[in-house]
């Protein structure tokens, strides 16, 4: 029962935007951190031990991809440093035995949000952190005295699919509907009518 609890804590506190997207909770109620999640216009450090010449800054491209000797082109997108690294350590693995591969995040580009229409400072945004529609509609300088607040909508890419989310902010503001209030993923626009 305990562990069924703190679970709900935690489903709870990620959709309010008290946790990262990166969190999880499992059913026995530990978090699994799944991690930050790479993307275009990330700036990453691999370096391969004992290898100089393998050792260098690249940059995640807008098509997702990294070119990086010996293995070519490497799909980063979508990908954990983690897991961009096992990829590249079995990619090196028939020219290179047993490398040790490391990447590391240098530079976070790609969280990018965006907040249109009836805002103080509409514009892209650049955040390094996981925020939510609240926090970017304040990012943005709040509303102008005209907004509709109760028409925000917020748009996103999903899979090839633009997908709406409805936000009122006037139900929020007093407390309610409080699931409205969702964490922004990398892209997301909020337009303000």
């Amino acid at each position: 029962m305990k562990g069924l609890n703190i679970t709900l804590v935690m489903i709870a506190a990620a959709a309010f935007g008290l946790l990262p997207l990166s969190v999880r909770a499992s059913t026995d109620g530990a978090s699994t951190n799944l991690g930050y999640r790479l993307g275009p216009e990330d700036v990453l450090q691999i370096s391969v031990w004992k290898d100089e010449s393998l050792t260098r800054e690249v940059l995640v491209r807008p098509d997702g991809m990294i070119s990086f000797p010996l293995v070519g082109e490497v799909q980063a997108e979508g990908k954990t440093a983690e897991e961009l690294q096992k990829d590249i350590r079995e990619r090196l693995a028939p020219f290179i035995p047993d490398p040790t591969v490391t990447v590391a995040v240098t530079k976070v580009n790609s969280y990018k949000i965006y907040v249109v229409g009836k805002v103080n400072r509409p514009g892209e945004y650049l955040v390094g952190h996981y925020s939510n529609v609240m926090q970017a509609l304040s990012l943005a300088g709040g509303m102008t005295p005209y907004a509709s607040e109760n028409g925000i909508k917020v748009l996103r890419w999903e899979q090839g699919n633009q997908r709406t989310y409805s936000f009122r902010y006037g139900d929020v503001k007093k407390g309610n509907h409080l699931e409205q209030n969702i964490l922004l993923q990398r892209g997301d626009v909020i337009v303000v009518p």
